[in-house]
């Protein structure tokens, strides 16, 4: 066996050494309350976080009173799969979301287990105020739903929110409580102010955009301005559902998460496996188990958060979940007794973005593979290319394109058109403009992540690891871009039933 090997194992033994302490512990205490707070197209562009521009007050208190993790990230930089993947604990290509679910994407399984069945087949009343996203929305019956739709217009306030939550509590009567609340803010369209929020909301002259954009025009400038008044107004909601929370007497006996569902939308951000659309903020707010004021720097998961509030609430988790407890983190376990990597993928989420991309990356480097190199993606001509049928605003023009350094047309060059891989020193080069995958200094660094990278596909049984796989599904991708699937009532995309029987058959 190699040392790794040992090494891995030991550590997955401690932990699960002390996640048994903290299940007695807590079994022998009321189950707690779980409260997961969701914001829309959010990286980790918060005060707390130490964004110069952020003006999150209530977010930065919550991180003073719990942990704040630096480097939190989702699986897949799209709603519906990010989503998939926090509700049932499991990697887009294990449940099945691997696209939007308006595009009629879903989970391979119509009732897989997931937050919603497991807490309620242990006596917890369930919520969800706002959207799921999530097909098929039966596979997740909550008690209570409020304000459905996604709210993108903003028609209903953060004050609705808070109230539909006070109206959530007052139903869960002496039962424990799973409650999910998810904000609209900082989706497209980037608002600059609406129903009186922020009160004071900053132009185009206030900000500078995020540095793994790479473009800094009045017009792009203009848009990261309207994201931060979105942060701004998503904040006051926030502090208006915790008010509630205070008001209830539980506040101390409800562990909350906040997450984003993954990064802002702007180039190499939402929908990409760059950082700027995998990383996202986690706070977790947890009295008397997770001390207050502390950051970790563990790579984590939104995938971890349903074995953690399993294990906290003494419920037995599915078997082969892909996620880690967090308990022993968020008490205090030493840092090398965690996990080395953290996996990222996309589809592109719809057959016009379609483009199959996977990322690993451990502390330091990031490996990006693409199984079908050098042809467009359209993930990023949704960015770069005002022709392409769902160019955002918020992506860069041509215009802007003019603007840019030269390492960033090279960068946005080899985003159009991917090599087979790319290599990033995330130390040096956080904001991947360097792609190092053809330097003979880095041969071996590639070489392991590439293996651990299969390693895990293998493990996780991922059908994205068999090329038939991936040429089908793109081949079915690229033959429905006029849509009309939509229209379809029972259009079914042929990966719901291949890809469960290769899993199976192998």
């Amino acid at each position: 066996m190699k040392k790794r090997d040992k090494t891995e194992i030991l550590s997955l033994w401690l932990i699960l050494c002390l996640s048994c302490i903290f299940s007695n512990i807590c079994s022998a205490a009321k189950p707690p309350n779980i409260l997961l707070i969701v914001s829309e197209d959010n990286g980790p562009e918060l005060g707390c976080y130490g964004d110069p521009y952020a003006k999150t007050p209530h977010l930065d208190q919550l991180a003073s009173e719990g942990v704040q993790f630096e480097n939190a990230f989702v699986p897949y930089s799209v709603c519906s799969p990010s989503r998939a993947c926090f509700l049932t604990g499991l990697y887009p290509h294990q449940n099945g979301q691997i696209g939007l679910a308006t595009h009629k994407f879903a989970t391979y399984q119509p009732n897989p287990p997931n937050f919603v069945t497991l807490f309620k087949a242990n006596g917890y009343h369930t919520g969800l105020i706002g959207k799921l996203h999530v097909n098929p929305e039966s596979a997740f019956p909550f008690d209570f739903r409020a304000i459905r739709g996604a709210n993108f217009n903003r028609k209903q306030t953060v004050t609705d929110y808070a109230e539909q939550a006070s109206a959530f509590f007052s139903k869960s009567k002496d039962k424990p409580w799973f409650l999910s609340v998810n904000f609209p803010d900082a989706h497209l369209p980037f608002i600059k102010k609406i129903n009186g929020r922020p009160a004071q909301p900053l132009t185009e002259s206030d900000v500078k955009p995020m540095p793994w954009v790479g473009v800094n025009t009045r017009r792009i400038r203009e848009q990261v301005a309207n994201y931060y008044n979105c942060l701004a107004r998503l904040d006051e909601g926030v502090g208006l559902l915790l008010a509630e929370l205070e008001k209830t007497g539980q506040a101390d006996n409800t562990i909350v998460f906040y997450i984003g569902d993954h990064g802002a939308q702007f180039p190499r951000g939402k929908g990409t496996v760059y950082e700027g659309g995998l990383r996202v903020p986690m706070i977790v707010r947890w009295p008397g188990v997770a001390p207050a004021g502390k950051k970790k720097i563990e790579l984590v998961s939104t995938i971890d958060i349903l074995p953690t509030a399993l294990s906290a609430a003494s419920i037995k988790a599915p078997a082969n979940l892909p996620g880690w407890n967090l308990i022993p983190v968020l008490a205090g376990s030493p840092e090398p007794f965690w996990r080395r990597y953290i996996f990222g993928f996309t589809t592109g989420s719809f057959p016009r973005n379609c483009f199959i991309q996977h990322s690993l990356r451990d502390k330091r480097y990031k490996l990006i593979s693409s199984p079908r190199p050098d042809t467009n993606n359209m993930i990023a001509g949704s960015y770069l290319d005002e022709t392409h049928p769902h160019f955002v605003i918020s992506g860069a023009t041509t215009k802007d394109q003019a603007t840019v350094s030269e390492s960033v047309k090279r960068a946005f060059a080899l985003w159009s058109k991917p090599p087979r891989y790319e290599l990033y020193d995330l130390k040096n080069d956080p904001n991947e403009w360097t792609n190092l995958a053809n330097d003979p200094a880095y041969k071996e660094i590639k070489s392991r992540l590439i293996k651990d990278l299969t390693r895990l596909q293998t493990r996780t049984r991922d059908p994205f690891l068999d090329q038939e796989n991936i040429e089908a599904f793109v081949k079915e991708q690229l033959a429905n871009r006029d849509m009309k699937y939509r229209k379809q009532k029972d259009f079914r995309w042929s990966y719901l039933d291949s890809f469960p029987s290769w899993r199976a058959s192998k």
